[in-house]
């Protein structure tokens, strides 16, 4: 039920107002004065202020501001019964959402005051859809406590504030476009465009037409003028997939933008400027095709002014079991399953395995291990005939799954994820209860409730297990 405050120094008003809302199903306080309605709007949110703009100390216009200030998605409407409208129409240049002359006629109230709150709806939507893609596509979301993915978050944090362009490499399935994302929604362009294109699916003779755009009649079939993904990211970032596969047609073209800042349509004699962050991924060695004289030079030097590296799975095996558990939980939500995650035997098989893919390829086997499963816990039978033939290996050797990669190991990650992995799953088995945990693990009273403060496991979380 949407609240609304009153502010009118006419009690007469304020009594015809409340009665007004309240037949209209609204929540609603009144005040008689700028000055209680800002005690009132200290600690409390409404859905909407409709003010008196004359009043006799401060004004409606000060309410506007004071709100605008403490509550910015709040809409505000003014009130005003003199015969000039010429202040109202500032408040509406300073934030109001609309005003009313008095006197007012009741059903253009009752209409303006319903789409103002139909906007506040909107606004908070539109907030909530945008925390979710930050959330979705923070750094802490890419998952992995390696040494190796936690110089991936530093780098984002580092990388993420300025204009100036990176270059992401790594195999295929890496995560190149998450980061990306990461490295966007972590900036202050968070709010505008993040334009994705990938550069190995636009035939040549289209490339230039959908970077940069086209005028009307620029060529055959350009029968109206056509933005470009450049103009579509201003103040925004692009995200340059697979550049390697630009013809040098384009890299030149490409190189003029990124120097110059500036993009011509396809048929127009005018540039015009643009503010475009470039992120750009590739799976080869730019280097080598550099020397191979498939990528100019110039270009490469341009964007590789910072160069992030993205581990191979098989790099950072400590992780698969982590990401493994993020997909059991992703993949149970989506297709209605209650999976608790991974015999010893299939946890062990999926973490032995080398995963040419990398992450999309442990992502695929997941959600067909989700659909297959009949039990609670993912089992060898649910999992790829190449993948469940590593039983006869881990199920001799428990710790067959851990090896040290070419950059070494993180030791302590290694054993903090394993410690961690057997307390939740103690605690699973003891429906939350501590000292039944702790028995399962062979350790002291004294030292879950330790654990349980250096993992964070809240009291909440032990009320889920209590109930699984």
């Amino acid at each position: 039920m949407s609240r609304i405050l009153i502010i009118d120094d006419e009690a007469s008003m304020r009594e015809f107002l409340e009665i007004l809302m309240f037949k209209e199903g609204y929540t609603c306080s009144s005040v008689p004065s700028a000055e209680a309605a800002f005690d009132e709007l200290k600690d409390n949110e409404y859905d909407l202020v409709l003010t008196d703009l004359k009043m006799p100390k401060a004004n409606g216009i000060d309410v506007l501001m004071f709100v605008k200030e403490h509550w910015p998605k709040t809409q505000v409407v003014v009130m005003t019964a003199f015969s000039t409208t010429e202040t109202a129409i500032e408040a509406m240049r300073l934030g109001a959402y609309d005003y009313i002359s008095k006197p007012f006629k009741v059903d253009s109230i009752k209409v303006i005051l319903e789409k103002a709150l139909e906007r506040r709806a909107l606004s908070l939507e539109v907030g909530r859809l945008k925390g979710e893609l930050q959330q979705k596509y923070s750094f802490h979301n890419i998952i992995g406590n390696s040494s190796a993915i936690r110089q991936v978050f530093e780098m984002i944090r580092r990388v993420s504030h300025s204009r100036t362009s990176v270059l992401v490499s790594g195999e295929s399935g890496t995560g190149k476009e998450l980061v990306a994302k990461a490295i966007h929604y972590n900036s202050t362009r968070k709010d505008e465009a993040f334009v994705v294109v990938n550069c190995g699916a636009i035939p040549d003779n289209l490339m230039e037409s959908e970077f940069f755009g086209h005028t009307k009649g620029a060529f055959t079939g350009a029968i109206a003028p056509k933005k470009g993904l450049f103009e579509v990211a201003h103040g925004g970032t692009i995200f340059l997939d697979e550049i390697a596969e630009l013809s040098m047609t384009l890299q030149v073209k490409l190189l003029r933008v990124l120097q110059e800042r500036r993009i011509k349509p396809v048929g127009s004699t005018d540039e015009f400027a643009v503010d475009v962050r470039v992120v750009a991924a590739t799976n080869k060695s730019l280097e080598e095709e550099v020397q191979k004289g498939n990528f100019r030079e110039d270009l490469y030097y341009r964007l590789n002014v910072i160069q992030m590296r993205l581990p191979a799975l098989r790099e950072r095996k400590s992780d698969i079991a982590l990401i493994a558990e993020h997909f059991v939980e992703k993949y149970c939500e989506e297709l209605g399953r209650e999976i608790e995650g991974f015999s010893r035997d299939a946890m062990a098989a999926i973490s032995a395995y080398g995963y040419p893919g990398n992450v999309r390829e442990l992502e695929n086997v997941i959600e067909r291990a989700v659909t297959f499963e009949t039990s609670s816990r993912i089992t060898l039978d649910s999992l790829p005939a190449h993948i469940s033939e590593h039983k006869a290996t881990v199920m001799d050797d428990p710790f067959a799954a851990l090896s040290i990669g070419e950059d070494g190991v993180d030791l302590e990650s290694v054993l903090e994820s394993l410690e961690k992995k057997l307390i939740f799953d103690a605690l699973r088995k003891a429906r939350g209860v501590r000292t039944e945990a702790a028995k399962l693990l062979n350790i002291s009273f004294r030292s879950i409730r330790y654990k349980l403060d250096k993992y964070s496991i809240s009291d909440k979380e032990l009320d889920e297990f209590r109930h699984s």
